[in-house]
């Protein structure tokens, strides 16, 4: 008798796992939305994407500054490391 039920039970495994999965995954899902609770109201700050705060961040920051003064490349240049590969050749003055 237990070759017969075992072998039944091998066949029909699928159409027995499906539903019983399909039923703990849908109690599991309710059972943790009732855990958690409501999820809390969005800002309309939630909203805005990163590139989108960032770019009212940098603009909050440049409140005041005077946007035309920049450091001159020449001066940026002075304190750039040199290459490696400039290391044994003469510099040019």
């Amino acid at each position: 008798m237990w070759p017969i039920f075992w072998a039944s039970i091998r066949t029909y495994a699928p159409y027995v796992t499906f539903p019983v999965a399909f039923v703990v995954g849908v109690v599991g899902y309710n059972l943790e939305w009732f855990i958690r609770g409501k999820p809390p109201p969005q800002t309309p700050e939630d909203e805005k994407s990163i590139s989108e705060r960032r770019e009212d961040r940098k603009l909050q920051e440049s409140v005041g500054k005077d946007l035309t003064q920049v450091v001159s490349l020449k001066d940026k240049l002075e304190f750039a490391p040199k290459a490696v590969l400039n290391r044994n050749r003469p510099e040019k003055n």
